[in-house]
C-alpha cells in the first residue's frame, strides 16, 4: 500500500490542476493501512530497527495523505471557483459528499453576477443548510451528535472529518483539532 500512495501522492503533485482519478475505496484503504501500521507497531518494542521503520512509514505515510487531501481539494476549489471544467468522476464518494455544495454555491454566485452585469438584481433566498468545516483531529474524541443532528465519529489522531462549523468552532478552541486550510 505504501508504494501505491506514494505514486498517488507524487503523480497528483505532478498534475498541475487536473485532479487525478483514485482508485475505489481509496480512502478506505488507507484508513485501513494506517490502523494496521498503528497496531503493528504497538505490539513491536519500540527499541528494535523494525518499531523504528515502522514509525517513520507511519509518519511518511501522515505526510503523504494530509498532503494528498490538500492538493485535491485545493484543486477543487481552483477549478470550481474559477469556473474551469473538470471532471467530478475523478472524485471519490467521499469527496463528492465533501464538497457537494461547493459547486453551487459557486455556480450560484456566477448567475448572480451574470445577472447583476445585466442590470438585474437576482432574488437572493437564504439558504437553510448548515456551514461545515473541514478539520484534521490531534487527538482521540469519542463520538457525537453535531449541531445538526446527525453523530459524527468516533476521530481518532490525523482524522480528517467535516463537521458542522459550530462543532468545529469548540474542537479548534479545546486543541483537539485544527482547522484544514484551503490555500
Amino acid at each position: 500500500m505504501y508504494n501505491e500512495l506514494y505514486l498517488i501522492w507524487r503523480t497528483e503533485k505532478e498534475t498541475g490542476n487536473e485532479i487525478q482519478r483514485l482508485p475505489k475505496n481509496f480512502y478506505a484503504k488507507i484508513a485501513d493501512y494506517i490502523k494496521k501500521l498503528k497496531e503493528e507497531n504497538r505490539m513491536l518494542d519500540n527499541k528494535t530497527t523494525k518499531a523504528r521503520l515502522l514509525d517513520t512509514e507511519f509518519k511518511n505515510v501522515q505526510v503523504m495523505v494530509g498532503e494528498l487531501f490538500g492538493l485535491r481539494y485545493r484543486k477543487f476549489r481552483k477549478n470550481v471557483f474559477s469556473h474551469q471544467s473538470f471532471s467530478k468522476d475523478a472524485l471519490t464518494e467521499e469527496e463528492k459528499k465533501l464538497y457537494g455544495d461547493a459547486s453551487s454555491l459557486s455556480e450560484a454566485c456566477h448567475l448572480f453576477c451574470k445577472d447583476l452585469l445585466r442590470g438585474n438584481l437576482s432574488k437572493i433566498e437564504k439558504s437553510e443548510k448548515q456551514a461545515f468545516t473541514v478539520l484534521r483531529f490531534v487527538q482521540e474524541i469519542p463520538a457525537l451528535v453535531g449541531s445538526d443532528m446527525k453523530t459524527y465519529g468516533p476521530f481518532g489522531p490525523e482524522d480528517i472529518a467535516n463537521l458542522p462549523t459550530e462543532n468545529a468552532r469548540i474542537f479548534v478552541k479545546q486543541g483537539v483539532a485544527v482547522k484544514v486550510d484551503a490555500k
